[in-house]
């Protein structure tokens, strides 16, 4: 799944835990501080739904360069696409 910025790439794990995974581009941001902040942002996110994503392997990937990080822009986008899977993990 994908957003603006934000792709969402999801499995089901074997672990009865959640896992995330980030990535964030060197090449898509150039400041460290950025993507270590972007990075944070992402995973807070998952924290506070941390229980709707049992048993899934999750990984947010930036997909395209941030002139400046909005985070609450970035938080919606992200919680849009958790929504977007618990939607079709309904459906299914």
């Amino acid at each position: 799944m994908s957003g603006d910025f934000l792709q969402f790439y999801v499995k089901p794990s074997s672990l009865d835990y959640p896992r995330l995974g980030l990535i964030v581009a060197k090449k898509l941001e150039r400041h460290a501080v950025r993507r270590n902040r972007l990075k944070r942002l992402l995973r807070e996110v998952f924290r506070m739904h941390q229980q709707e994503l049992d048993k899934m392997d999750c990984v947010f990937r930036l997909q395209r360069s941030l002139t400046q990080i909005d985070s609450v822009r970035i938080r919606r986008e992200a919680e849009m696409l958790i929504l977007r899977l618990r939607m079709k993990q309904c459906r299914d």
